[in-house]
């Protein structure tokens, strides 16, 4: 008997070994912060093991509850965002992903909702590269924006003169378009009361007496954000941009549209790559809508391959 439970604790030992060799082998992460007015901003650095680093890729992730791993208090964990630091890693690019102000350990810098606007985010990722770029270890910096993120990395990108642009599901039209389309498909009587709102927070103006059926959307707390968001068109943001851009949207993504990317690919020269298959969360996933959404439940659902391959290519392309 003691024989056998030798030779099984070889072999789990062996299992064991082999497990540690692979993926997370090739990379090492650290904590790295980002001190800002009124507190932390917490991150992850993802660095490759043994490799000489020259670029860091620095990835904002979507928008609402999503914290740093692409994971959502609302629609589940997927470990998107996570998976690409460390797909990243193994091909020798460092990565900073970090948990947005509100967001998860990041949560203390917002007291009260109606405190944050838009250009919050953008100020952030500003500061973030203003930090790798005393980073001697580093000497170029990409920016990776996903989904809200891509317009926040678009605004940073033109803002702070980064060597690399890649949006990840970005929207093609300014938020105010987006909602206003979104909304169209709903009965006239809703729509006579959404567009004089929409209007409104367009204009600048915060509404009142916000219908209950409405509250969610519009709610008073939200208001800033939205009249803040609603004043960045993608378009033109795009065209500020000096550095090199690459647009990649999944042809399965049922929250943003290949006709987004193709919006953002006509503001000036960009390299665009529609991945068959590719969902909103850079997954492979079921065309059917509810098994698309099921995928955003499943953290050890990977990658979609190209999407990492054509990364990687863009920044090695870029050194």
């Amino acid at each position: 008997m003691s024989k056998r439970i030798f030779v099984l604790s070889i072999i789990l030992l062996i299992i064991a070994l082999t497990g540690c060799s692979k993926g997370g082998s090739k990379i090492k992460e650290e904590k790295f912060n980002l001190d800002v007015e009124g507190g932390t901003i917490y991150g992850t650095l993802t660095l490759p093991k043994g490799k000489e680093i020259q670029s860091i890729a620095l990835i904002h992730a979507g928008s609402g509850p999503t914290d740093r791993d692409g994971n959502s208090s609302i629609g589940g964990d997927n470990n998107s965002l996570k998976m690409l630091a460390e797909a990243l890693g193994d091909a020798g690019i460092a990565s900073v992903r970090y948990d947005k102000r509100g967001i998860a350990a990041s949560m203390a810098l917002i007291e009260k909702e109606d405190d944050l606007i838009f250009e919050d985010y953008i100020n952030d990722l500003n500061l973030w590269v203003e930090k790798l770029r005393e980073d001697s270890r580093f000497n170029k910096i990409y920016i990776i924006g996903h989904s809200e993120g891509a317009l926040i990395g678009a605004q940073s990108a033109a803002d702070s003169k980064v060597d690399g642009f890649i949006s990840l599901a970005g929207v093609g039209f300014s938020a105010y378009d987006t909602l206003k389309r979104q909304l169209s498909v709903q009965p006239k009587e809703v729509t006579d009361v959404t567009n004089p709102i929409l209007e409104e927070l367009y204009n600048g103006n915060t509404v009142d007496n916000i219908p209950q059926e409405l509250y969610s959307l519009f709610r008073p707390s939200v208001q800033p954000y939205l009249i803040s968001w609603f004043k960045y068109d993608p378009v033109e943001v795009y065209k500020r941009i000096e550095a090199p851009i690459l647009i990649l949207q999944g042809d399965n993504d049922v929250q943003v549209t290949v006709e987004d990317a193709k919006e953002l690919h006509s503001a000036k020269e960009s390299k665009l790559v529609i991945i068959e298959g590719m969902n909103h969360i850079l997954k492979n996933a079921p065309r059917d809508p509810q098994g698309n959404l099921d995928t955003y439940k499943d953290p050890d659902l990977p990658l979609n391959e190209e999407l990492v391959k054509e990364i990687v290519e863009f920044i090695r392309d870029n050194l």
